[in-house]
């Protein structure tokens, strides 16, 4: 009984060490998810900033009467 309780311990120990491992791997990817989201983000405000500046002109323009 001895034996096998070493034996599930040991199995526990190692299992936490790599599930507890395997957490430094996704820091790279969610950097990479990061910085593909704010590229993202800045070629479609670049993309579409004019014409909502346009829109906004327009709504205010529309609202003020002038």
């Amino acid at each position: 009984m001895t034996t096998r309780m070493a034996a599930l311990r040991a199995w526990r120990a190692r299992m936490a060490v790599r599930l507890l491992g395997d957490d430094r791997g996704d820091v790279p990817g969610w950097v990479l998810i990061t910085l593909m989201t704010a590229g993202l983000v800045v070629v479609i405000w670049a993309m579409a900033g004019p014409a909502l500046s346009g829109l906004f002109e327009q709504a205010i323009s529309r609202v003020s009467g002038l």
